[in-house]
C-alpha cells in the first residue's frame, strides 16, 4: 500500500488544509461552515504539540493523505486522561484502510499523552466514520438530536467512547 504513518510537522498545514476544507465543503461530519486557513492549522499543529497530544498524519507517495490527532475532551483539569478524536481522510484515499491505520496509530499513542479514554464526536453521523470507529473497538455513548444545521439538514451528534 506504500503508506507511511508519521508526526505531523508544521509543514503539512496546507494539505491538511485542503483536506479538511474538502470535509467542511461536502461532508457532515464537521459542523464547520467555512474552511479553516492555513495559518490556522499551523497554530492547531503547535497547540497539540505544545501540549504533547498526538498529531499525525498518513503518508502516500510523499502527499498527505490523512491525519489524525487527539485534544483533550473538554479544557476542565478533569478532563486531563479523555481526549477526542479528529480524523480526516483525502477523499480520493478513503475506503483504502487509511482511516483505520491512522485511528490505529492515535489510539496507540494516546496513552504517551496521558489519555485513558478516546471519545469520538460524529457529525452527520457520518456512517463511514460510524464504521471505522465500530472497527477499531469504539462504542456508542450518546446522542445529542438535532444540534446541528447544515446544508439545509438538521443533524445529530453521535458520540462514541473506547478505553485506551
Amino acid at each position: 500500500m506504500d503508506l507511511a504513518c508519521r508526526a505531523v510537522r508544521e509543514d503539512d498545514a496546507a494539505e491538511i488544509a485542503a483536506i479538511y476544507a474538502h470535509h467542511v465543503l461536502h461532508g457532515t461530519g464537521t459542523f464547520d461552515l467555512v474552511p479553516v486557513s492555513i495559518e490556522d492549522w499551523r497554530g492547531r499543529i503547535a497547540d497539540i504539540a505544545a501540549n504533547g497530544w498526538p498529531f499525525m498524519v498518513a503518508e502516500r507517495g510523499g502527499r498527505v493523505i490523512g491525519y489524525a490527532y487527539a485534544a483533550q475532551f473538554r479544557d476542565r483539569e478533569a478532563y486531563r486522561t479523555t481526549c477526542e478524536d479528529s480524523i480526516y481522510i483525502a477523499e480520493n484515499a478513503r475506503g483504502s484502510g487509511v482511516g483505520a491505520y491512522l485511528l490505529a496509530a492515535l489510539i496507540a499513542a494516546a496513552p504517551t499523552a496521558g489519555f485513558r479514554e478516546m471519545v469520538a464526536v460524529i457529525g452527520g453521523p457520518e456512517s463511514a466514520s460510524v464504521a471505522l470507529h465500530t472497527k477499531l473497538g469504539f462504542a456508542e455513548a450518546g446522542r445529542l438530536n438535532n444540534v446541528g444545521i447544515k446544508f439545509g439538514r438538521s443533524l445529530d451528534v453521535l458520540f462514541m467512547q473506547r478505553s485506551v
